[in-house]
């Protein structure tokens, strides 16, 4: 019990929930606006996607005893923001429901699962490291504007990788913080903590906005999300049934949609930062790190209403370099596992090099395209090599 309020757990955590927040919940908030959503609305679409990660979240990590860290879906809320406006919330909710209903028959039947035994490692490695790459850069490109601040960051990971390794983060992220509040840019008088009331939306099913949204909210999810979400599991060793944890989510929508919860999947990049060795060196351990992100999320949920002030008191240069920073070593990792085996390397870097071009196509994600494109020319290769032989 002491051991899980150690502090790399606690801080791992509240710096997986702070990189999930700050990167898309203004996504969240243009999404809910676009539907025509009242302030108390979007306030409630906050509440029902923190109470729904949280609670989910807690429950599959306890269950496999694997940080599992849900999320919702950020290409789904992009979606969203360009096919809501015009469109009646009850409407939206509808299509909410029959998103999360295909995800939680994909997890029933185990035709994800099915699907993923055709991704190779290298492949989905590759993906990995593409979606996370972006965030590792980011840690650079903040040096622009906050050079001493991100300096003293870096100076910090560096020295900390070799002397105190479990902490490094924390403490990287403790002398950011300090350091931002030194020069002024942490504002608490700014933050009103407010209580948020859910408001119920009942249902209405449309036809064309059932096909219009629901269905590309479900694809982008499955796409976008998931495949990433299963593929840093697979990358740091879990082996953790990918169906049986779609199927949860799905549900979780089902329960939380008509509140705002618009798709819940597997995190990918937040996942990551509670899945590193720094986290714990057994990984059998990490996810009670998951478990505090959990509690943390169901905070957010709670006041939903104070969010965005609370994430916005750090500034933006702090949050890119602690994100990049926690998550350099599942890049690298990432990237060897990729490109380890010569014969599938090409299909790899194809993999890896569209997905970190962030491109979208019929409004899906890098993710999803780079890797089609790699699996075309993987099995081509195979097909190649086999009439060669």
């Amino acid at each position: 019990m002491l051991k899980f309020f150690s502090p790399v757990f606690i801080s791992t955590g509240f710096v997986s929930v702070l990189v999930g927040y700050t990167s898309a919940a203004a996504i969240v908030f243009q999404a809910a606006a676009a539907g025509g959503a009242t302030p108390e609305q979007i306030s409630s679409w906050l509440w029902a996607l923190g109470i729904g990660m949280g609670i989910s979240g807690i429950a599959l990590s306890l269950q496999y005893r694997t940080p599992i860290v849900i999320a919702w879906s950020t290409p789904g809320a992009a979606l969203l923001v360009t096919s809501l406006p015009g469109i009646p919330m009850s409407e939206a909710i509808g299509a909410f429901i029959l998103c999360s209903t295909l995800l939680m028959i994909c997890g029933i039947t185990g035709w994800f699962e099915k699907i993923m035994k055709y991704v190779p490692q290298s492949l989905a490695s590759a993906m990995l490291a593409g979606v996370l790459l972006r965030f590792g850069l980011n840690t650079f490109l903040a040096i622009e504007t906050q050079f001493i601040m991100v300096g003293l960051m870096l100076t910090s990971y560096i020295l900390g990788k070799r002397y105190f390794p479990r902490y490094v983060i924390p403490i990287t992220f403790a002398i950011g913080a300090v350091y931002a509040s030194y020069l002024g840019l942490v504002d608490a008088t700014k933050l009103d903590v407010i209580l948020t009331v859910p408001v119920l939306t009942m249902p209405t099913f449309n036809l064309t906005t059932l096909i219009g949204v629901g269905i590309p909210l479900f694809i982008v999810t499955m796409a976008s999300q998931n495949i990433p979400g299963v593929a840093v599991l697979r990358a740091h060793g879990y082996e953790t049934p990918a169906s049986p944890l779609i199927g949860w989510t799905g549900f979780t929508g089902i329960i939380f949609a008509p509140f705002g919860g618009f798709a819940y999947n597997l995190a990918a990049i937040t996942a990551a930062i509670c899945m590193g060795d720094m986290v714990d060196p057994d990984k059998a351990k990490r996810y009670q790190a998951a478990i505090w992100a959990g509690i943390f999320y169901i905070l957010m949920g709670l006041f939903g209403a104070t969010v965005a002030s609370l994430f916005t008191l750090f500034p933006i240069e702090l949050v890119m370099a602690i994100a990049g920073l926690a998550l350099l070593g599942t890049i690298g990792n990432s990237l060897k596992i990729a490109l380890d085996s010569e014969p599938e390397r090409e299909a790899a870097f194809i993999t890896f090099a569209i997905t970190a071009s962030g491109m979208s196509l019929l409004t899906i994600g890098a993710p999803f395209w780079g890797l089609i494109a790699g699996l075309i020319v993987y099995y081509f290769a195979n097909i190649t090599r086999t009439k060669a032989a």
